[in-house]
């Protein structure tokens, strides 16, 4: 009979259902027996009579929701093992307690700093700060640089719609410092500064620098030049070899350049040094008595010395950096170097 015959496909299809190792195999299954081509679609009930056709048709539809019952059942059973193994492998206990957050590095530029302001610390300095948004005449007029000054033209200034600026070195600290404190006074001024440069591998619009000042009475180059090549001496860990050239700033005279003896060839000249055995490195000179006149101090009474230095630019030398870009990118790539 038909309804012998849809139970024996019945027995057959569950026995298959249970032996499946695998959803692949499980899907073979189900497209056999309950497919458009499978087994229960090939049983005809049309040709029986219709005495014979209600049982039949009750028969198939049975068999066709006990199959697919036991064909779900097991289709979870086998997503139920797939994530029990998934949790196994990933399993973490969340009662432990949390890692706490990656260590950090300081930014090559405050390394540099910092050593820098403990040095000047331990040879009597103060480290001063002042405002990165200037007055003309802090950062220009105070400075021995008036309006019509061609030494303005050298520095391309951000000028704000109130008449401040974005100032353009430290040295405004400076003028700060000697009206605040007076003389005698030892101080250094790191800090961000800004000039309107076109950005490329050499030059960015936002860098830093640190200047210093020492006034006292009967200060000379001698001075200066001993404070520099200590300062040099520190931040290269090694003996350096320095020369001054003239050069002119309106804040200081006479006003010097200072060059390091190239610390790769050591003298003789290499591509680094453009084969001329030294490396130009950092302005300095005696303050210039307009400046000290400026600040409420008399240059017939006192005296000093100034330098400023490029902490990006040295920070590059010293680590070997090629682009001035990198030190501001926020790459986390770049700065888990340091």
């Amino acid at each position: 009979m038909l309804e012998d015959q849809i139970k024996q496909l019945e027995s057959d299809a569950l026995v298959r259902i249970q032996a499946a190792k695998n959803p692949d195999e499980l899907e073979t299954v189900r497209v056999d027996v309950l497919g458009r081509k499978g087994s229960l679609a090939q049983i005809n009930i049309g040709k029986l009579s219709p005495a014979e056709r209600g049982p039949a048709g009750k028969a198939l539809n049975a068999a066709r929701q006990t199959i697919e019952a036991a064909f779900e059942a097991r289709k979870e059973a086998f997503a139920a093992g797939a994530l029990n193994e998934r949790l196994q492998a990933e399993w973490l206990d969340l009662s432990l307690p949390a890692p706490g957050p990656r260590p950090g590095s300081l930014h090559p530029v405050t390394r540099i700093q910092t050593e820098i302001e403990d040095l000047f610390t331990s040879l009597g300095f103060a480290v001063l700060d002042g405002p990165e948004v200037e007055t003309e005449y802090h950062n220009f007029d105070a400075l021995n640089i008036p309006a019509a000054h061609p030494a303005r033209d050298m520095q391309d200034t951000f000028w704000l719609t109130d008449g401040n600026l974005l100032r353009t070195h430290t040295s405004p600290v400076q003028v700060r410092g000697m009206e605040r404190l007076g003389p005698p006074l030892r101080m250094i001024a790191p800090g961000r500064v800004f000039r309107n440069e076109e950005v490329d591998a050499s030059h960015e619009h936002t860098f830093y620098q640190v200047e210093g000042m020492m006034v006292d009475r009967n200060v000379s180059v001698a001075h200066m030049n001993y404070f520099m090549k200590t300062l040099l001496s520190a931040i290269f860990h090694r003996e350096v070899t320095v020369r001054l050239r003239p050069g002119y700033f309106p804040f200081v005279e006479p006003g010097f350049e200072l060059d390091i003896q190239c610390l790769i060839c050591g003298g003789p000249g290499c591509p680094v040094c453009k084969q001329s055995g030294w490396v130009e490195l950092m302005p300095c000179g005696l303050v210039h008595p307009n400046v000290l006149r400026m600040s409420g101090i008399d240059p017939d009474q006192w005296g000093g010395f100034a330098f400023g230095l490029g902490l990006t630019r040295l920070a590059m030398m010293r680590y070997v950096i090629d682009d001035v870009r990198l030190m501001q990118s926020g790459d986390l790539r770049f700065l888990r170097q340091f």
